[in-house]
């Protein structure tokens, strides 16, 4: 399974590679990114290959990350080419417009995770974390004092946002290439105590086993009872059989008076 979910990565990414003239954000598949999105993140494929063509080999690049709420200002870059530095608090979580969620390493397109380290359990976390990205994944930057970085903190619940890849040269701290905005993504809404289907088949796998495990106690404390209360049963009977027998021994035992003759 752990081998389908890489060649399926390797699939998105040669996809990405074809359609160079309409690149925008992806959310990542279902099958790399169970329960995506989630109330408070949504997980991104990283932009392996979008930006080949504006790379040069001695110069220092990296990505930024741009989120905002739907229907705001979407410009992420100043007159001087350079990209915006605002941040989640300034812009109200991104409700008044994007803000930099994050800053991570062009992925090399060219020297991509090895294949074999995929049969390896220990490692394919890490595979897939090299091409995924998860928006709002950090719960304690913004109470942080001596946080430093680019805060990525939760999204919030049953919001529409879009997001967009930025490369930047680092060395001369300007733009230079970006992708479209994402198509609209819809974090989950929560749902109400009075809403929570109950039926016992839409449960949990976790529910399932704690139920099957109760009933199997259960059974054995009534069976266990039973068992109890038919032995002092069985010992009463057998009691008072015992009882009947030695009464009747007794009263056989018993010497019999003889009549006396005249």
């Amino acid at each position: 399974m752990c081998i389908s979910w890489v060649v399926l990565a390797f699939c998105c990414l040669g996809q990405l590679c074809a359609g160079k003239g309409h690149l925008s954000p992806q959310i990542a598949a279902s099958r790399l990114a169970a329960n995506n999105p989630t109330l408070t993140t949504v997980t991104l494929e990283k932009p392996f290959c979008m930006f080949d063509g504006s790379l040069h080999p001695n110069k220092s690049y990296a990505i930024y990350l741009y989120a905002m709420k739907e229907s705001v200002s979407s410009l992420v870059i100043n007159n001087s080419s350079k990209p915006l530095d605002s941040t989640f608090q300034q812009t109200r979580g991104g409700q008044l417009g994007p803000y930099k969620a994050a800053l991570f390493n062009v992925p090399n397109c060219a020297s991509p995770p090895r294949l074999a380290d995929v049969g390896d359990v220990n490692k394919v976390s890490g595979v897939l974390k090299q091409y995924l990205f998860r928006v709002g994944d950090d719960g304690t930057c913004l109470y942080d004092p001596n946080f430093l970085g680019v805060c990525n903190p939760p999204l919030a619940p049953d919001t529409t946002y879009r997001f967009k890849y930025l490369l930047l040269d680092s060395t001369e701290g300007i733009v230079k290439d970006q992708t479209l905005w994402s198509d609209p993504i819809k974090t989950r809404r929560v749902k109400l105590p009075s809403k929570i289907d109950t039926w016992p088949g839409r449960r949990s796998g976790d529910m399932i086993v704690i139920t099957s495990i109760l009933s199997v106690l259960m059974f054995l404390l009534l069976a266990g009872f039973l068992a109890s209360v038919s032995s002092v049963v069985m010992r009463s009977v057998d009691s008072s059989a015992e009882t009947r027998r030695m009464s009747q021994t007794i009263q056989q035992s018993e010497p019999r008076p003889q009549l006396s003759s005249e």
